[in-house]
């Protein structure tokens, strides 16, 4: 078990914080199945165990099938995935490799096939699990 602090003890109105933005992301029009699949795949780029054990877990209650869990790596090998979820899946990509920019032609393809809202909540979703994965890994959380 980690020595590390735990953000929600020692600075409850960050955390606090950070819950808000979840809530909105739960909140959000996007499909259960949408949201699992950028937590499981911002997790899997980060190398957040502890998120890739919730979030992967809650896909299977939420019927998302194994075989798509567990091709979710290499998604653009498989034919598992639909058009809106290919382009949901690069957008996660580029959006937590934000260091390599996101490309006109991602951007442009998810705004093609999302209204403005919907593609607005997307981001909000990719930024905010990163956000979760930054602070499981740098606060050493790991899954029970």
């Amino acid at each position: 078990m980690s020595n590390r602090i735990r953000i929600n003890q020692v600075e409850p109105a960050a955390y606090k914080a950070m819950l808000a933005i979840d809530n909105y992301v739960e909140q959000s029009n996007l499909t259960t199945k949408h949201k699992d699949l950028i937590k499981i795949r911002a997790s899997q780029i980060n190398g957040c165990a502890y998120c890739i054990d919730l979030h992967t877990r809650d896909a299977r209650k939420a019927g998302e099938t194994e075989q798509r869990i567990y091709a979710l790596n290499a998604w653009r090998e498989t034919p598992f995935f639909d058009e809106q979820e290919r382009a949901l899946l690069a957008l996660t990509e580029e959006v937590t490799f934000i260091s390599n920019k996101v490309s006109n032609e991602t951007y442009n393809n998810a705004a093609a096939l999302f209204d403005h809202v919907y593609l607005a909540q997307i981001i909000m979703a990719i930024i905010s699990i990163n956000a979760w994965n930054r602070i499981g890994i740098s606060t050493g959380m790991e899954p029970k």
